[in-house]
């Protein structure tokens, strides 16, 4: 293609790109689903609200435990197989899932396994997406799988709900279940055969997860890309703290639900907006979103109003828009037969750092006032940005010439 940005139109009409969104859709949307109804069915059976905390929060673990490791299933094994095979898997685990009276150890132990399939599903489409779609229009393909996985995750906290009271805990696990066969489905008749990557992955990256972590962090462009992507560390964990946070601006519950969606609004419409842009304005462009994804929380340390916060953190998730962008320079600086290890490290960091950004923030929240602790989270995220932007303009500097010496006769 030329130097002119894709247009949605010529993304839409590849059929394997519908049948990659339509998966990825299905299980997301599954992912949630399954979240949701096992927290409820938990302590529907228990009345612990610790218990059924804990069951939310096993199914983040995978990603801590096995993330980068089970990625590279994506590089070692067909990336179509490696999503139907999990998918399929998934299916089969939610259905046991849903036997009447299973014990609450067996339940929290098999969603943490069907949890596991997770990372090598995410990875083998991450690494497959450049293939189908391997110029500009990777790039618009990057911005409807960041709407679609905002939408998915609204969407199945809100039908998670409302599921479990119209089927019981049960029939929504089974239903879960669905989802991943459906999304199987898709993918079998949607994708064509491609063989695995791992004989040239083997020489070049080194074994799995170690080959993932040396292949990022051995390159000084790729890490600090990577970097870019971890930011989202600070600006999501203020969603850990909507309740707080209302309560700051005396609002009622709605106001939590309106601060937890900002932020993605902000996403999906700054996602929209960068995917329009020719390509090099794109990269002009990923510092200043970076800078627009941290500086509005700085400016949360005034105590603002509810509308001037929920403006706020709208832009914030505005700026997280410079993920595609950064997104497709990583791609490009990646070995087509490593991307998987590759997108397994990166996806992981997001969600440990994540996780572990929500638990240091909580804990701050409890002695100091939580538009302090956003300001906070802001004011290191810009200084994050500073060194990462100073990293990619080294990384992109030409090498020093070495000069040859002159001989004693002059020549």
């Amino acid at each position: 293609m030329d130097g002119r940005a894709a247009t949605f139109r010529q993304v839409s009409v590849v059929g394997e790109f519908r049948a990659l969104w339509a998966a990825q859709a299905l299980s997301l949307i599954g992912d949630q689903l399954a979240r949701v109804a096992v927290a409820i069915l938990v302590f529907q059976r228990t009345r612990s609200p610790g218990l059924s905390a804990v069951a939310y929060a096993v199914t983040f673990l995978p990603w801590l435990v096995g993330g980068p490791l089970l990625a590279a299933m994506a590089d070692r094994f067909p990336r179509r197989r490696v999503m139907i095979c999990t998918d399929l898997a998934r299916a089969g685990l939610l259905s046991l899932m849903a036997l009447p009276r299973i014990p609450i150890a067996a339940l929290l132990a098999l969603i943490f396994i069907a949890e596991l399939f997770e990372p090598p599903f995410a990875a083998a489409r991450a690494a497959l997406l450049p293939d189908i779609l391997p110029d500009d229009r990777y790039v618009l393909a990057s911005a409807i799988t960041n709407i679609t996985r905002e939408v998915a995750q609204l969407l199945g906290f809100a039908l998670g709900g409302a599921l479990v009271l119209l089927l019981h805990a049960p029939g929504a696990l089974l239903l879960d279940a669905a989802t991943f066969l459906l999304s199987a489905l898709i993918l079998v008749l949607g994708l064509r055969p491609r063989p695995a990557a791992h004989r040239r992955a083997a020489s070049l990256g080194g074994p799995d997860l170690a080959g993932g972590v040396r292949l990022v962090f051995g390159s000084s462009r790729l890490r600090a890309l990577a970097g870019l992507a971890w930011l989202c560390t600070f600006y999501v964990a203020p969603e850990g703290l909507a309740a707080p946070l209302a309560a700051t601006t005396h609002a009622g519950p709605l106001a939590v639900g309106l601060l937890m969606a900002a932020n993605p609004a902000g996403t999906i419409a700054g996602s929209v907006l960068i995917s329009r842009l020719e390509p090099a304005r794109r990269l002009h462009w990923m510092t200043p979103l970076a800078v627009l994804s941290m500086a509005p929380l700085v400016m949360v340390a005034v105590h603002p109003s509810l509308p001037a916060l929920l403006a706020l953190l709208a832009l914030s998730g505005l700026g997280s828009a410079y993920n595609l962008p950064a997104n497709a320079a990583f791609v490009a600086a990646v070995p087509a037969q490593l991307r998987g290890r590759a997108f397994g490290v990166v996806q992981s960091g997001m969600y440990v750092g994540q996780g572990l950004a929500l638990v240091v923030a909580g804990l701050l929240a409890q002695v100091v006032n939580p538009c302090t602790v956003v300001a906070v989270l802001g004011a290191a995220g810009l200084l994050v940005v500073a060194r990462l932007v100073r990293c990619l303009q080294e990384a992109a500097l030409p090498a020093p010439r070495t000069e040859r010496p002159l001989s004693a006769s002059g020549v």
